[in-house]
């Protein structure tokens, strides 16, 4: 196997044999907000003091934050079946995009502990624009898909005026994912990313993942509520019901919440 020096990756090393670090952190995914924030720790080698030591320990925390960051991006899911780190392997581009974002990471706080160490958090944002892990990771399609058009077979009332879709996964343990698909009972595919304008995916994502209602102001003050009747593909794609689903598609016609991005998934 041919082993690939990045540049991320040695930047990361140089810091760690100049300062020396130890691993303390609190990593994080968080769905709801779309970001990545992890703590990195580090203290100042032996014998250095002052000011001196001050700046090595912050740039072993440095160190070890950009080190948790590239690991805990790996293991976010794109899609139901891929993560960000079999896209990395597949392709030197991705690979580069990912680093990239990575070393643009923010600084949200940083300050001694009270045992002389040195802490650092940083946070990374899944979404916005091409500062994010989407725009490194999402490919562009080639052009835009229209939604499958309203099943013949069911028929729906369109009340019309709804500001967004959540669709109710509790109970399924429904698996966030980048880039999500919501199906319906026949397996068709009625709402992904290739329907949808591609820096606008970049930019807020697909959808957010909710706890409770509290939590999905996403969609709207008058969101079309919809329960999930399965999920599919290890748990990351929402299923609803024919009815359900042409309920969905027809409102969306007149209000154009699935364009919007105006979904939201409780989880």
């Amino acid at each position: 196997m041919k082993i690939k020096f990045s540049f991320l990756g040695l930047l990361i090393a140089a810091l760690i044999l100049c300062s020396g670090f130890r691993a303390e952190a609190a990593l994080g995914t968080d769905w709801h907000s779309n970001t990545i924030t992890v703590t990195g720790t580090g203290i100042a080698p032996y014998g250095s003091h002052g000011a001196q030591a001050r700046i090595m320990a912050r740039r072993a925390a440095q160190a070890d934050a950009y080190r948790q960051l590239l690991e805990t991006v790996k293991g976010v899911q794109i899609d139901a079946t891929t993560t960000v780190e079999m896209a990395m392997t597949t392709s030197d581009i991705v690979n580069l995009h990912v680093e990239g974002v990575i070393q643009g990471a923010r600084i949200i706080s940083e300050n001694f502990t009270t045992d002389g160490a040195y802490e650092v958090t940083m946070q990374l944002p899944i979404f916005g624009g091409h500062g994010g892990l989407a725009g490194a990771v999402l490919e562009r399609p080639t052009r835009v898909e229209p939604f499958p058009e309203v099943s013949t077979t069911v028929t729906v009332t369109i009340r019309g005026g709804y500001t967004g879709l959540i669709v109710d996964c509790r109970g399924f343990k429904v698996q966030p994912v980048m880039s999500p698909v919501i199906k319906n009972a026949n397996g068709q595919k009625i709402y992904g990313h290739k329907n949808l304008d591609y820096d606008k995916v970049i930019e807020y994502g697909m959808a957010s993942y909710a706890d409770d209602m509290s939590q999905a102001t996403r969609a709207g003050s008058n969101p079309l509520v919809i329960k999930a009747v399965d999920v599919e593909d290890f748990n990351a794609n929402p299923v609803v019901s024919m009815e359900d689903a042409n309920r969905i598609l027809s409102e969306n016609k007149s209000s154009h919440f699935l364009e919007d991005t105006a979904v939201v998934f409780l989880y």
